[in-house]
């Protein structure tokens, strides 16, 4: 039998005590932690609402969002205007494909063409039902651009272009009336008495539109050299100093552009073309300074 026996069930070592004061320190801390991941945990989920509310208060007063949902307004916008365009342009097309017998000696001029293939009466047909289609529905073309890019322009772009865009139109028809009328006429018979002299001369019907459009449209085009320099004098980008300090060099470039519209390699031809280029380049210039002392006029009176 152990003396101690008794004695040991009732005293203990200081180990043991050391222990049992481990074990109630530990179950201490536990508690303590559970208490606190509880208190973490409701404080976090209150957190945690907040924190939804401001980000959806942030992604209503957030300038990106705004921006996107502006550029998918314009798109929409810009879609419908492509629609309406599209549909416009259908029409006009079959409309003219339609009646091409009555409207095709216009356009031929009594010219003797000649068809290579089945396919080029269809081509022929084709391109050239699809240029007076866009020149019939280019007016409404300009509306709807013009509906589309209006929102985003200043006040005096805006003026700008409501007041002369019958005018950009006007000079457009004007500038094919002279490719028609004057430019094409001319090189035309100027190349064909050149191949007469030493062949027989066919033309096919494909290649006579192509030149046809190639001696009308970029005359139009070039007509609208004043409500360009106007236009970008207006906005500040073009002064008259400029244009007059670039007048040799805007030459040079106005004869490298004759002779490639001009497809004949005459003189006369390219010199037809070159006067009218250099008589809107100078009345330009005065537009241009007619501007300029309106906007002078405006400052002092401004200023008074």
């Amino acid at each position: 039998m152990d003396p101690y026996e008794e004695n040991a069930k009732k005293v203990l070592s200081p180990l043991d005590k050391m222990s049992e004061n481990d074990v109630e320190e530990t179950e201490k801390e536990t508690l303590d932690e559970a208490s606190h991941k509880e208190e973490i945990s409701k404080i976090g989920s209150t957190d945690l609402e907040n924190v939804d509310e401001r980000e959806e208060e942030l992604d209503e007063d957030n300038p990106l969002t705004d921006a996107s949902e502006a550029f998918v307004e314009h798109l929409a916008d810009l879609r419908k205007q492509l629609i309406k365009g599209v549909a416009v342009f259908v029409v006009f097309f079959i409309i003219v494909f339609s009646t091409v017998n009555k409207w095709l000696p216009y356009v031929t001029r009594g010219h003797e063409l000649v068809i290579l293939g089945p396919f080029e009466v269809v081509k022929f047909y084709m391109s050239i039902s699809t240029t007076l289609a866009l020149g019939l529905s280019l007016p409404f073309l300009m509306h709807f651009i013009w509906t589309f890019i209006k929102p985003g322009l200043k006040e005096n772009e805006k003026g700008f272009l409501g007041l002369y865009s019958p005018v950009m139109l006007l000079l457009f028809l004007i500038g094919v009336a002279f490719g028609y009328f004057v430019l094409n006429p001319l090189s035309y018979d100027f190349l064909i008495g050149i191949g007469e002299a030493n062949f027989n001369v066919m033309i096919s019907a494909s290649q006579y539109m192509s030149y046809l459009i190639m001696t009308t449209i970029p005359v139009g085009l070039m007509f609208e050299l004043p409500i360009i320099a106007m236009f970008l004098s207006t906005i500040g980008v073009l002064t008259s100093t400029t244009i007059k300090k670039i007048r040799k060099w805007a030459y040079v470039i106005m004869a490298v552009i004759s002779a490639l519209i001009t497809p004949s390699p005459d003189f006369f031809s390219q010199i037809i073309v070159l006067i009218p280029m250099i008589l809107l380049y100078e009345i330009s210039i005065l537009l241009v300074k007619r501007i300029e002392r309106k906007q002078t006029l405006k400052e002092q009176s401004s200023n008074v």
